[in-house]
């Protein structure tokens, strides 16, 4: 007798879904009942994706790093022009933290390289 094999399937996002309308959260959202625009249909589910999901107000983790990261740099050069270097080394270290994690976040095309005492000012305008 031949064994089956059980496909073991992890919908997290469905998973997710369920629990939060069991909680009663899928109840009374605007636009209940009323068709979905044609446009909707149309193009790369992840581009539709992140149109409704940028429409709502969501950001993506990485680009709150990318915030995140630009405003520490901001402060960096703040604290070098009034003459507080003594910190500065440290502060970039963990910048660089940021940044690592930030590169293994976001899209290929849009990682950055580290940042060094060396590099900061130019590395500044690429964080913007």
């Amino acid at each position: 007798m031949a064994e089956e094999k059980q496909e073991i399937r992890n919908d997290l996002i469905g998973d997710i879904l369920r629990e939060y309308e069991k909680t009663g959260g899928m109840d009374n959202l605007p636009g209940t009942g009323k068709p979905l625009p044609s446009e909707y249909f149309s193009g790369d589910l992840f581009q539709q994706f992140q149109r409704v999901a940028n429409e709502q107000g969501y950001k993506p983790h990485w680009l709150k790093l990318q915030h995140e990261i630009r405003d520490r740099i901001h402060a960096i050069q703040e604290r070098r022009q009034a003459g507080k270097h003594r910190d500065v080394p440290l502060l970039i270290t963990k910048i660089n933290e940021k940044i690592h994690e930030f590169n293994q976040s976001c899209p290929v095309p849009l990682q950055k390289g580290s940042i060094t005492m060396e590099n900061i000012d130019r590395m500044a305008s690429r964080w913007e």
